[in-house]
């Protein structure tokens, strides 16, 4: 059914909570997961200090990212699932559904935040990939009690 689950993963309390469920899902069907962490640099224009601490930022991003994959790697090997890891730049909603295309993932787990009734309306990452992606999508919403 399941053979390659797509993880997308900043760290992010919402995360945790879509990061526990696609492990628990692969350890159960004997599946590999793979972790993606997405930099999103703000976009051109950008302001003059950004430009000249870009690079700053990108390796501040790049460390981050390396250690929340890593710690999402500890979690599914004390599940005993395979994990591979990668980061990506762009906008996070395309970059998942892009790497679930180009690496044949059977299916994408992702936690989502708590919005309330205006962000339920505007949508967010989550919302965008379950629109866009030609893989299921099973969506884990933090509720208003969990933040």
């Amino acid at each position: 059914m399941y053979d390659k689950i797509l993880i997308p993963y900043d760290g992010s309390d919402e995360a945790i909570k879509g990061a526990k469920h696609g492990i628990e899902l692969a350890a159960a069907l004997g599946a590999e997961v793979h972790g993606l962490y997405v930099v999103d640099l703000p976009g051109a224009p950008r302001a003059l200090a950004l430009r000249d601490d870009e690079e700053s930022m990108r390796e501040d991003y790049k460390e981050y990212g390396d250690e929340v994959l890593e710690n999402l790697s500890d979690v599914a090997a004390e599940h005993g699932v395979e994990c591979t890891t990668v980061q990506r730049t762009g906008a996070p909603s395309e970059e998942i559904v892009d790497y679930a295309k180009d690496e044949g993932m059977d299916a994408i787990v992702m936690g989502s935040a708590y919005r309330g009734t205006i962000g339920g309306i505007l949508g967010g990452t989550m919302d965008r990939v379950v629109r866009t992606a030609t893989v299921p999508v099973i969506t884990q919403r933090m509720r208003m009690e969990e933040l």
